[in-house]
């Protein structure tokens, strides 16, 4: 080369993202999240059906807190027995106890019912979502978690109105049945994944990433929106008469969560996670402030807007984590985002159906909509570690 010839300087190659073992990843990915999303607005119909009102909170309760508790203990049950062990145990749970809402006719056959199916779950979500992120390389991880989400959120997408409609059209039995299947056939691509992950660095526990602030305020933005997700599924379809409405808004809400999640994912990987982090929020409050209204438009709307809000709060919080520790503490990570999603989700239910028994439906859409604005204090608490994030223990 001549000496005088300026150097055109080279591309930086992207590493693969599809692999063979996340392609295997998808199998149980899909069988989980079937499972999960078939029933999860299905279940509260059923349950209302055969042990009246109280029933349908109840399940949803039940359900996001045994979740929670399985959160809490599956890093645990990873890092003794590793992710094979734990994610085909949470599967082979799931699909089992789905089983046993073919013989429920009672509040507590269907609570304990739930709490078994929140435990497979949390195991198939945690040591699940630990194993997929290492096996994404970091150069791509927000597209990665995109994709792995866009894959999740296919079912989820379906899965919420569809089991609504089948419930209403054909019956509880093949919602239940498909539900167990999904999560039992899954079980078989677990021994073909990787197990334990070798990586540097001592991981960070469950206890301690909870006191770590830079992994504790995304989640707890994150925790804010998945109230009101909870909300949604579980009294959407019991406030609204309509069914037609109500499976078309939890489509729309679903798939304007799926576009925004691939949009924001590349984005994330070029620029700072921590930019969408306020826009994810606002969305989500304007989204869920909209449902007060009864009107079909205003539902619809309501719902696609809250739906871009999640998937870009989802999205931006979970890469925002993944950047400040170490691969060996991927799996405290999505035990605490997992924790925020799924203690999100049951806080809210709980707390709504206490509130709509007292004002109404459409006040306490309105007021989940002011309370969800305390997820600002967390997020002006972390604009710092924006710009240079704060590393938690063990980070790299």
């Amino acid at each position: 080369m001549n000496p005088g010839t300026p150097r055109v300087p080279t591309a930086t190659p992207r590493s693969p993202l599809v692999t063979r073992p996340l392609l295997l990843r998808f199998v149980s990915i899909i069988g989980s999240s079937t499972s999960f999303f078939l029933l999860l607005s299905a279940v509260p119909l059923f349950a209302r059906s055969r042990a009246g009102d109280e029933a349908a909170g109840a399940s949803t309760a039940a359900l996001m807190l045994a979740t929670v508790v399985g959160e809490l203990l599956t890093p645990w049950f990873v890092g003794r027995f590793g992710y094979r062990a734990a994610l085909g145990g949470g599967l082979a749970l799931l699909g089992a106890a789905t089983l046993g809402f073919l013989a429920c006719h009672n509040i507590e056959a269907i609570v304990a019912i739930c709490v078994l199916r929140g435990l497979g779950f949390a195991s198939t979500i945690v040591a699940g979502g630990a194993l997929t992120a290492s096996l994404l390389p970091a150069d791509r991880r927000g597209e990665g978690l995109a994709l792995v989400s866009t894959v999740s959120g296919v079912p989820a997408l379906v899965g919420t109105p569809l089991g609504v409609w089948i419930a209403a059209h054909i019956g509880y039995q093949l919602v239940i049945i498909v539900g167990s299947l999904s999560a039992l056939i899954a079980v078989a691509s677990v021994p073909f994944l990787p197990d334990r992950v070798r990586t540097a660095g001592q991981p960070v526990g469950m206890l301690a990433g909870l006191r770590t602030p830079s992994l504790a305020r995304p989640a707890i933005v994150f925790a804010t929106t998945a109230v009101a997700a909870g909300i949604i599924v579980t009294f959407l379809p019991i406030s609204v008469s309509t069914t037609g409405l109500v499976t078309t808004a939890l489509l729309v809400e679903n798939a304007a969560c799926i576009v925004i999640r691939m949009l924001v994912g590349r984005y994330s990987d070029r620029h700072h996670p921590g930019q969408l982090v306020l826009p994810g929020l606002l969305l989500s409050v304007v989204g869920m402030a909209a449902l007060a209204d009864r009107g079909p438009v205003t539902i619809l709307a309501g719902a696609a807007l809250f739906g871009a809000g999640f998937g870009i709060t989802q999205n931006a919080t979970r890469v925002l984590m993944h950047m400040r520790v170490s691969p060996a503490s991927y799996g405290t990570v999505n035990g605490i985002w997992n924790l925020a999603y799924d203690g999100g989700m049951g806080i809210g239910v709980v707390g709504f159906g206490v509130v709509a028994n007292q004002i109404g439906y459409p006040a306490a859409f309105a007021i989940t909509a002011v309370v969800m604005l305390a997820g600002l204090v967390p997020w002006a608490m972390d604009r710092a570690p924006a710009t240079a994030p704060a590393r938690a223990p063990g980070a790299v």
